[in-house]
């Protein structure tokens, strides 16, 4: 039995395809800028970092009963301390402390103040990180996000064709660099969390943009008429109800784990949920658009050996 190639309007059915590329060249300039202005901004103002990064000290505390704790800031402070950070952890009897590295002389200085303060508390952990450990961290973590693209990259290298998957890498990229951008301009505090949050980042996005890459693939194997333009707004048409559910769903359990994860997780959920949101965007107007404007075409989709099948 012979196959017939079907046109647009046959293929859809019940699909009344919107016209997204109709914004591409726009969403694309905006992305452009952003990217432009997210490096300025990670020159200009560089990050926020954490103990996990500069080294230092974190002390865990658990109270019988909830602490003042800008009467605990003020003891530490006057004790000569600076930059240190003072905050509960889940719960408003449970605090934890983060300082610089300090000497043996002002550390038990430090601790005899503030155990006047909190003389009923019980001692959780007392973590040093070292600045040889901090650059370790900062290393591994560095060599794990570049491997995880590069995985990507060979991966939807050899899936796609190199429009399509220059699209998608350049998503990825996007991704990624407009993310830390924003944690650098809101001086997120950047911990070894960001690494999982931005690996993280890196997954969700490429899955949505396998997802897109898919159905138009799929699509131009399945029509024979209408142009590429009109491929591309068919498919995104079709998958975006599953992304925008997919996306809202995933934002929604992100912003409880920020609500009620504690201070521990809030610099992951906070990158998580900025990616989350620019991947989606990023899925539609970044790896498509680009794809549509590297002037892709049926011949580049369809097999080389595939003939084409002539009704009966």
């Amino acid at each position: 039995m012979n196959r017939q190639h079907k046109s647009v309007d046959e293929c859809h059915f019940s699909y009344k395809a919107y016209n997204f590329m109709r914004w591409s060249s726009i969403a694309f300039s905006l992305s452009v800028i952003s990217v432009i202005a997210s490096i300025t901004i990670m020159v200009v103002h560089g990050f926020n970092w954490g103990l996990d990064f500069t080294g230092g000290m974190v002390i865990e505390l658990h109270l019988k009963q909830a602490p003042d704790l800008e009467q605990m800031r003020e003891v530490i402070e006057q004790a000569g301390f600076k930059d240190f950070l003072v905050q509960n952890l889940g719960s408003s009897r449970d605090i934890i402390i983060r300082m610089p590295t300090v000497e043996d002389d002002l550390q038990q200085k430090l601790d005899n103040r503030v155990l006047r303060v909190v003389n009923q508390a019980t001692v959780k952990r007392v973590e040093l990180v070292g600045p040889n450990v901090s650059n370790d961290i900062l290393q591994a973590g560095s060599l794990a996000l570049l491997l995880a693209l590069l995985c990507v990259f060979l991966y939807v290298g050899f899936r796609f064709e190199w429009r399509l998957a220059t699209g998608t890498v350049l998503a990825l990229i996007h991704d990624v660099i407009i993310t830390l951008g924003l944690l650098s301009l809101f001086k997120i505090e950047i911990e070894s969390t960001i690494i999982a949050s931005l690996i993280s980042v890196i997954g969700y996005s490429l899955n949505d943009s396998i997802v897109v890459s898919d159905r138009i693939r799929e699509n131009f194997r399945r029509i024979g008429g209408g142009n590429a333009y009109d491929i591309f707004n068919l498919s995104l048409t079709q998958i975006f109800s599953r992304t925008i559910i997919t996306s809202a769903i995933t934002m929604m359990v992100v912003l409880i784990l920020l609500i009620f994860g504690g201070s521990m997780l809030h610099s992951f959920s906070i990158t998580l949920l900025i990616g989350v949101f620019i991947g989606t965007i990023s899925s539609i107007y970044v790896a498509s658009a680009l794809a549509l404007k590297l002037g892709i075409k049926h011949e580049h989709i369809l097999p080389h050996n595939m003939e084409k099948e002539s009704p009966e």
